[in-house]
């Protein structure tokens, strides 16, 4: 284990990487919105932009740090458009800066240099850092590979160059980027990678949890935790919580994000996560023609936009019940007939009259694909991978299992549940992140007694 963790660099991570493109705090939520989809990762940097009389000269390790802002990710897009004066105003909120809803922390971010040891880096990001900017230099070029780390009979020295050339390229490595590297060692690894993560004490016994009767709104305490998310759990005769779902910002990644935001505002947690369907006007339609509106680069280049007002909600409406929910309505227009009658999906506007069946089961847990020779109507929502069902695991299963499950779905964390002895309920007891792993990975294995 020590040779991986020694003779390895953090500069073997960055074969196949793309280069940095930093996200300005001054890009408007619905440009976050469409990068967010798009990116490898749940979360984005944001960056203050460097002055126009500077874009030509090297910039400094502790000035590029002072620029970073912190991470933006779906849950906070999804706060912010739940908020009441979103609801009441949403083109408006979708043209807000980032700058106003990301929470700033400038320490979630580290530079190093390309020769920096694997264990180092390791080290790095068990103290709370969630990416390592990385310097890819053209003297780097063909020298990842075993044993990197020594060079011409010598350690490679890994302290930051203070000034750096302006035409050097960057890329950004992740906790996830990390564990994805290791897997692929975990016979160097033995004997950890069979041991149960309750033995190795990557459980956190606390997660955040939320009653599924709570309205969903509260599910913003999780905003700044890492990771941010919050398990929606449901308790039967004082024999503990049961998981039934989770609201996070894994969750949320590849979801109608205006959609889900309306759906965090009115519904219960227990409905935001199993689903619930009811009856909508006509005049509401999907938000992924609002995202299209305000956004030229999330859809077709030839697409028809909606011309109409961008509406949430309603503000004075009261807040839902089971029989009085706020309804979603004018978020843009859709053409219920073509010049040749009816079209297919018209029918389905067409449903029960002058409305159609709106369901969480689908509308807040989609993808959107967009076909660049098609024209708007083609473009529908499809069920992403993963729906609203939470990930779980045992104590018992093995650290290489838990790896492999949330490299699989590419979760930030893993529910750990214990099925109790006298029936099959199943409650919740703590969470496995990506912070645990890498904490459990660097322990030093403890040899047997043999006396």
């Amino acid at each position: 284990m020590a040779s991986l963790f020694l003779y390895h660099v953090i500069g073997d991570l960055t074969v196949g990487k793309p280069e940095l493109v930093e996200f300005p705090d001054s890009a408007s939520v619905a440009e976050a919105i469409v990068t967010i989809r798009d990116c490898t990762e749940c979360g984005i940097p944001v960056w203050k932009e460097r002055p126009p009389e500077k874009s030509g000269v090297p910039e400094s390790a502790g000035s590029r740090q002072e620029r970073f802002v912190g991470i933006l990710n779906a849950l906070d897009i999804v706060a912010h458009l739940s908020t009441e004066s979103s609801l009441n105003d949403a083109e408006a909120a979708l043209k807000v800066p980032v700058s106003q809803i990301v929470v700033p922390n400038n320490s979630l971010l580290r530079q190093v240099a390309p020769a920096t040891r694997l264990v180092d880096a390791l080290e790095i990001m068990k103290q709370g850092v969630r990416r390592l900017l990385v310097q890819r230099t053209v003297g780097w070029k063909g020298m990842s590979k075993r044993f990197s780390v020594l060079y011409n009979g010598k350690w490679l020295n890994p302290s930051d160059a203070d000034e750096v050339s302006a035409e050097e390229k960057w890329c950004c490595l992740s906790r996830e980027d990390m564990i994805r590297f290791l897997i692929g060692y975990l016979g160097k690894l033995a004997p950890l990678p069979l041991t149960s993560i309750e033995a190795l004490g990557a459980i956190s016994q606390q997660p955040l949890t939320l009653d599924s009767r709570a309205p969903a709104r509260e599910a913003v305490r999780a905003l700044g935790h890492d990771p941010p998310a919050i398990a929606v759990v449901e308790e039967e005769d004082n024999r503990g919580c049961r998981v039934i779902g989770d609201i996070s910002a894994f969750k949320l990644w590849k979801t109608d994000h205006v959609s889900a935001a309306w759906a965090l505002a009115n519904l219960t947690a227990g409905e935001f996560v199993m689903g619930v369907e009811d009856i909508v006007p006509l005049s509401a339609c999907s938000s992924r023609d609002a995202l299209l509106k305000l956004s030229d680069q999330g859809g077709p280049k030839n697409h028809k936009k909606p011309n109409s007002s961008l509406k949430l909600g309603n503000a004075s409406a009261p807040r839902a019940t089971e029989g009085n929910r706020r309804k979603p309505n004018a978020l843009s227009t859709v053409k219920e007939e073509d010049a040749n009658g009816s079209s297919g999906s018209a029918k389905e506007w067409k449903h029960k009259g002058n409305s159609r069946r709106f369901s969480t089961r689908t509308l807040d847990f989609v993808n959107l694909y967009f076909d660049n020779s098609a024209t708007e109507k083609s473009m529908s929502p499809r069920p992403y991978r993963g729906r609203s069902a939470p990930l779980t695991c045992r104590p018992s299963n093995s650290l290489a299992a838990v790896m492999a499950q949330m490299l699989a779905h590419r979760a930030t964390h893993v529910w750990v549940t214990e099925q109790r002895e006298d029936d099959d309920y199943e409650i919740l007891t703590g969470i496995v992140t990506y912070a645990d792993i890498l904490t459990a990975v660097t322990k030093p294995t403890t040899l047997p007694n043999t006396n």
